[in-house]
């Protein structure tokens, strides 16, 4: 686990905050997935998932958190995890990504909601409890202050951990997800930005 500065704490708080609801709903900050067309200055151009070009300018102050690939070993009892998952019929979640909170950040937006990856997908934030390995990965127990899920995790599951960025990542080929705000002008602005490394797509 890396060691957790102010800046990614302050980074992976808001990450965590705004998955609590979904960008439908929300007035404020929202979330663009894509990969980097062109950087100039502090104007990205953004062909979001939905195939659209986005324009998205840059905070003078903006935070960008990097993402780097990591391993089921490193989902143990005791850590703190977001789950990005699907349904299943017994009420189990199939993880579609897992990312794994700095241990300053336990216990942000812990709980289970909706989530905007895919329709009908959710997100938890909480603890993983319990593993038990499986003929095809794993099934984790995690545990939240409301409840408890079952998550069945299969090993090619990405799994990412947070690591400090830098704006020098944020060139042409980059996936990212930009946290945007909508300016009075109309124009997108960003204070957040994910990056994988590595040439890795942000999976949650």
């Amino acid at each position: 686990m890396p060691n957790t500065t102010p800046k990614l704490l302050a980074a992976t708080v808001l990450c965590a905050l705004l998955n609590v609801f979904p960008v439908a709903a929300q007035q404020g900050p929202s979330r663009i997935r894509g990969t980097i067309d062109n950087v100039d200055g502090n104007k990205l151009t953004v062909t979001a998932r939905d195939g659209t070009t986005q324009k998205i300018g840059l905070a003078s102050d903006v935070v960008v958190t990097g993402l780097v690939k990591t391993t089921l070993a490193d989902v143990k009892p005791g850590s703190y995890v977001g789950v990005t998952g699907m349904p299943l019929p017994d009420g189990s979640q199939k993880a579609i990504a897992i990312h794994i909170f700095p241990e300053s950040a336990r216990g942000t937006a812990e709980g289970f909601r909706q989530y905007d990856l895919r329709p009908n997908s959710t997100m938890t934030n909480a603890t993983v409890a319990q593993e038990v390995d499986g003929n095809d990965g794993k099934s984790l127990s995690i545990k939240y202050k409301d409840g408890e899920k079952k998550v069945i995790v299969s090993p090619d599951t990405p799994i990412v951990n947070f690591v400090d960025g830098a704006k020098s990542e944020l060139t042409a080929g980059a996936k990212i997800i930009a946290f945007v705000a909508k300016q009075s002008d109309g124009t997108l602005s960003s204070k957040r930005v994910l990056v994988g490394r590595d040439g890795i797509t942000p999976p949650m």
